[in-house]
């Protein structure tokens, strides 16, 4: 008995000496087709990214370590609510139908969709309706292909893993248009691997949304623990940096 007081007591003292960081390790789930915001680092063979950037530092300032689930955008939800992981930090719109299953932080960048065209076709979209029964492209699960599809406006729209498919796609002609994250779309064009595709600069986005980080509905504690994280990266020029440094500026509150 003695020695299993002791035991206890020992594993007791060892615990109250390890840091609170190596107590509390919080799985991240991240896309590897979305950069600058999440990408697979083919070099370190790691999803790496804005939003890998972000949670990284909101756990150095909450106290928790993360650790990032590279997974397919199409199955982060359902991921975060069957507990496979605890957080989502990826280029993913806070939308009401979105809000119903999962809670989101404060909102983090805002942007549109982006119209993607082959670069041979040089007419001036300033509109979806600019396309009217044609074919187009976007990422399933993401907020552009719902409302393209209840739209009404094209023939068909055809629903994409990654925003990489759309762009070889596009690339090769064997796609009217494609609509996906404007930062997104632009990053890769920058890169030089589609130069036959590019993007209409004269259209105006009809889907806006913010970018937020996800948990679990009714996780109050992590909630406001990043909030309060994300808060003070903003203020102290911390997010700010982590914009320039992958070609992103940053935006008002």
């Amino acid at each position: 008995m003695k020695r299993l007081v002791q035991a206890a007591v020992a594993a007791l003292v060892l615990a109250a000496a390890m840091p609170a960081s190596a107590q509390k390790v919080l799985k991240v789930g991240s896309t590897p087709t979305g950069v600058p915001f999440t990408f697979l680092d083919t070099k370190t063979n790691s999803i790496q990214g804005i939003m890998v950037d972000l949670i990284t530092e909101i756990g150095k300032d909450a106290g928790f370590q993360v650790q990032i689930e590279p997974m397919q955008f199409s199955t982060l939800i359902a991921s975060l609510t069957s507990n496979k992981i605890d957080i989502i930090s990826a280029a993913m719109f806070v939308t009401p139908a979105r809000k119903e299953v999962i809670d989101f932080s404060e909102p983090f960048y805002s942007y549109g969709e982006g119209l993607l065209v082959p670069k041979s076709d040089t007419k001036t979209y300033t509109k979806q309706d600019d396309l009217k029964g044609e074919v187009v492209g976007a990422q399933v699960g993401t907020a552009f292909v719902d409302a393209l599809k209840k739209s009404g406006l094209f023939s068909e729209v055809k629903a994409y893993d990654t925003i990489p498919d759309i762009l070889r796609d596009v690339n090769a002609g064997r796609l009217k248009a494609g609509f996906a994250d404007y930062p997104i779309l632009a990053y890769n064009l920058k890169q030089g691997g589609f130069p036959e595709a590019r993007i209409v600069e004269s259209y105006k986005p009809a889907t806006v949304g913010s970018v937020g980080i996800g948990v679990r509905k009714g996780d109050t504690e992590l909630l406001a623990k990043i909030n309060a994280s994300l808060a003070k990266l903003k203020a102290n020029g911390t997010v700010e940096k982590i914009l320039d440094k992958w070609g992103l500026k940053a935006q008002g509150a």
